[in-house]
């Protein structure tokens, strides 16, 4: 993985190309290129640098054509390196781009060989395109067909032929893939966003098709070589990021556009109603008595958060699954289970396999909280909602979680209400402290000068433990994740109530420790397992609700946030956090918006 481009037209494609390169550069990559059609042979310009390195080249190439493909590579097999940057040639004939795994790569390989093929790549992606060349005789289509018929894993591939001017073939299985229609000329990408201001006609590949385009046309075969047709769906794109203004990086833009982001989400979610998830029905929850939740990362998180609302607000059993484990068990299976998938980007292909899983087995109450309109999560669910966070940029997602907390959070409300559980009182409390959040954001992110000065004091650090109760160690676990995401400290968080189980072992005066302390039912508690940290003379550094009475002193650090916001009270706790990773990384000075070995959109399992 992880972008992909490609196009047949009338007019020369290299900037089209370059440009929805630049498009996908918020997903992360670790090498970039493009290739085109010419005369006698493809040629192609490759970088280990970002899309702006690369246009140079090509620019410096006087590369141009009418038919090409373009790709940001985020290495899987084979290490970052030029001989493995896409896109990948077989025989100065067949050029491939290629998302996905190949998991059965290697005996393709030892046979691609024995047939005379010679690999000068580690990646899986050379044995897409020596088999597409094997099978290759004079019809690109029937060649990829061919090919993919042996192809075991996922991927997404954009294919042309030297010897086929005004022809792109592309095919996908598991990983996303979009046809563009243009006026004389057609695309495809594996996000729409790609093509924004190339075209808003989109038509989304299912699993098993390949496309055949021209640039008079696209024809579609499903996975049997039957000619089908797909939906064509109009596609507005969000509004494009501005310029930085006075942030250093979008993750502290992106940070402090969270109260707005928030405010878009919950602007209509009153009443509490069915129709916040595209169901129609006002007994469309009716059936469901238990919920699953799935998600990878901080949507993970999020889902850990939610759970509390579902029972303490819904008073509904609750399970939380990393998509990636869920559909390698047995579990027990109810058909009275609304499952709930969440994602930022909706193409998570751990997710949206966990997804399948779940619909395999029968479960037909399903539901996407995403911040795509047009992902694939959206489409492939009974119901959902959108969240309204805007283009995230920086691969460390954060305005993404507290959006999603929010839809979370008006989901259980809403079933709440649904079940005769929540009042009519409650309900107006929830709407009453939705509608104050986003104030109470803005006041936590006006903290950012307190949590610098403990950036400049962790960014000497090379380890740090992070503490949690109840919701908020989910919050604590986000935390952990962001510092390590972007600054590379190795940290780590636990139930506070857990470390005498083992992890105070750690605790010296070289570790420091991040605590989330709401003034919840659970302080008490959480204020002796501090002191159980500062009897081994750990230092701390207490993230504390007005009203905690955790005073500041020897080897205790204390930021001090607004008043309990109740069940809410997580979206407030993790900014803080979000703030500290983001300093501890300036201040060490690593790649904020783009950190080694991370995409932005995992769409490999």
């Amino acid at each position: 993985m992880c972008g992909i481009v490609g196009a047949v037209s009338q007019r020369d494609i290299v900037p089209t190309l370059i440009e929805g390169l630049r498009r996908l550069e918020y997903r992360g990559y670790d090498s970039c290129g493009v290739a085109v059609h010419r005369d006698g042979a493809p040629r192609r310009a490759r970088s280990m640098a970002r899309v702006n390195a690369l246009a140079r080249t090509a620019a410096d190439m006087q590369l141009e054509g009418l038919t090409g493909i373009a790709h940001t590579r985020w290495a899987t097999h084979g290490l970052p390196a030029m001989q493995n940057a896409h896109p990948i040639f077989s025989r100065e004939l067949i050029a491939v781009v290629h998302n996905g795994i190949i998991e059965n790569h290697e005996p393709l390989r030892t046979m691609l060989i024995g047939r005379g093929y010679e690999f000068v790549s580690q990646t899986d992606t050379e044995v897409v395109a020596h088999l597409i060349h094997a099978f290759y005789h004079g019809d690109l289509l029937a060649a990829v067909r061919a090919a993919t018929a042996l192809l075991h894993g996922s991927y997404a591939i954009a294919v042309f032929s030297n010897d086929e001017p005004q022809r792109m073939v592309g095919a996908r299985q598991g990983s996303p893939l979009v046809v563009g229609i243009g006026a004389e000329e057609s695309f495809l990408a594996s996000d729409v966003l790609a093509l924004e201001g190339s075209t808003d006609r989109f038509i989304f590949l299912e699993d098993g098709d390949s496309a055949d385009l021209t640039p008079s046309g696209v024809r579609i075969c499903d996975r049997d070589g039957n000619h089908v047709r797909r939906p064509e769906r109009s596609v507005v794109q969000p509004r494009a990021e501005g310029s930085l203004g006075e942030y250093r990086h979008y993750m502290q833009k992106e940070i402090f556009e969270q109260p707005d982001a928030v405010a878009q989400t919950i602007a209509e979610a009153e009443p509490l109603s069915t129709l916040l998830f595209k169901a129609r029905s006002r007994d469309a929850f009716d059936a469901i008595d238990n919920v699953l939740l799935l998600g990878c990362g901080t949507s993970h998180y999020s889902g850990q958060v939610a759970k509390h609302w579902f029972e303490s607000i819904a008073r509904l059993p609750v399970q939380v699954e990393i998509a990636s484990e869920y559909r390698y068990r047995q579990p027990v299976e109810s058909s009275r289970t609304l499952v709930v998938v969440i994602s930022q980007s909706g193409e998570t292909a751990d997710t949206l396999a966990a997804l399948k899983h779940a619909q395999a087995l029968g479960h037909e109450h399903t539901l996407a909280i995403c911040n795509v309109a047009a992902s694939a999560m959206m489409r492939a669910t009974k119901w959902s909602f959108l969240t309204k966070a805007g283009r995230e940029i920086g691969v460390a997602s954060t305005k993404a979680f507290t959006t999603q907390l929010a839809a979370l959070f008006v989901l259980a409300a809403t079933l709440g209400r649904i079940r005769g559980v929540v009042t009519a009182e409650q309900e107006a409390r929830y709407r009453l402290q939705l509608d104050e959040l986003p104030a109470a954001l803005r006041a936590v992110l006006a903290l950012e000068p307190q949590v610098i000065a403990w950036a400049n004091e962790l960014a000497m650090c090379e380890h740090v433990l992070f503490l949690g109760r109840g919701p908020h160690l989910a919050i604590a676990l986000e935390g952990a994740l962001k510092l390590k995401e972007i600054s590379y400290i190795h940290a780590e968080a636990f139930p506070a109530g857990e470390l005498k189980h083992g992890p105070l072992a750690l605790v010296t005066s070289a570790m420091p420790v991040v605590v989330c302390a709401p003034n919840d039912g659970l302080v008490d508690k959480l204020k002796s397992n501090m002191e159980e940290v500062r009897a081994r003379g750990g230092r701390l550094y207490v993230i504390a609700d007005v009203g905690t009475h955790i005073e500041p002193g020897e080897s205790m650090s204390v930021i001090e946030l607004p008043p309990y916001f109740g069940p809410l009270s997580s979206l407030l706790h993790v900014l803080p956090l979000q703030l500290l990773a983001y300093h501890a990384a300036c201040i060490r000075g690593t790649d904020v918006d783009k950190p080694r070995n991370l995409a932005k959109s995992v769409t490999v399992d």
